[in-house]
């Protein structure tokens, strides 16, 4: 018997809103017809069940996923998005700044509600009860690229804005379990 895994799904093209929250945005046609493919690309690991954040976009993203591999699908609290209401609309290089120096100086609170350290934090912790709850499964976790970049690149001794920055809509890294080693990351599934 081979291994378990754990894959790290960031979810699919949304349809940006500025007028609303990104944290409540949903996917685009686009993004719903990317769900396809990412369920191709996620048969390999004959995955067992679809853990997503709360956020629309990852619970479309989880359900069309799910649905296409015949698995049961659930949400978990604590592995949304880094905190960040109230941003107020920024400009794409103004975003990537403000996230530069988010993950630049972790235990400062560089915009949004929550550290990186914070924000790491409590996805790991959210992360640990996913696994606790499905113990010898295949899981598909279907989140955000700021909270995935914080977890997975310090596991991979890699720049977590170099990485978030490697992260397509959607996009996939993938652990082998128990022992959290690195196995792939695809960085666009279109």
């Amino acid at each position: 018997m081979g291994p378990n895994f754990l894959i790290l799904v960031r979810h699919s093209l949304p349809e940006m809103r500025p007028s609303i929250p990104a944290s409540q945005w949903h996917l685009s046609p686009a993004g719903r017809e990317r769900c396809i493919p990412l369920a191709r690309q996620l048969e390999k690991y004959s995955p067992t069940v679809v853990v997503t954040s709360v956020e629309p976009k990852a619970v479309q993203t989880g359900s069309i996923v799910a649905r296409a591999l015949g698995i049961p699908v659930t949400s978990a609290f604590g592995l949304h998005e880094h905190e960040r209401g109230g941003m107020g609309s920024a400009t794409r290089e103004e975003f990537e700044s403000l996230l530069a120096g988010f993950y630049a100086q972790p235990a400062r609170l560089i915009f949004g509600r929550e550290t990186a350290l914070i924000a790491q934090a409590r996805f790991s912790m959210s992360i640990n009860i996913v696994l606790e709850r499905n113990p010898s499964k295949n899981i598909v976790v279907i989140s955000h690229g700021t909270v995935i970049s914080l977890w997975a690149s310090g596991r991979i001794c890699s720049d977590p804005f170099v990485f978030w920055k490697r992260l397509g809509l959607p996009s996939l890294v993938v652990f082998s379990l128990p022992e959290m080693k690195f196995v792939e990351l695809v960085e666009h599934v279109e």
